[in-house]
């Protein structure tokens, strides 16, 4: 399932890789494609989103609902 987040904070290269091991953490399988410049995480996995938006949001980064 493709889910799209809106993830804003993220400023640098190093924000991407700390947005992708988070997801990659919870689900190791999970295809993760960010656009910085457009505030985008898409994330092709199976979890629900909360799943997902909590694993970001606890790596200190805004997701909107």
């Amino acid at each position: 399932m493709n889910q799209t987040f809106q993830v804003t904070g993220m400023t640098c290269g190093h924000c991407e890789k700390a947005v992708t091991r988070a997801i990659k953490q919870v689900d190791p399988q999970a295809d993760v494609k960010i656009e910085r410049s457009l505030n985008r995480v898409e994330v092709q996995s199976q979890l629900p989103r909360e799943v997902l938006a909590r694993a970001i949001a606890e790596e200190g980064y805004d997701v909107a609902a």
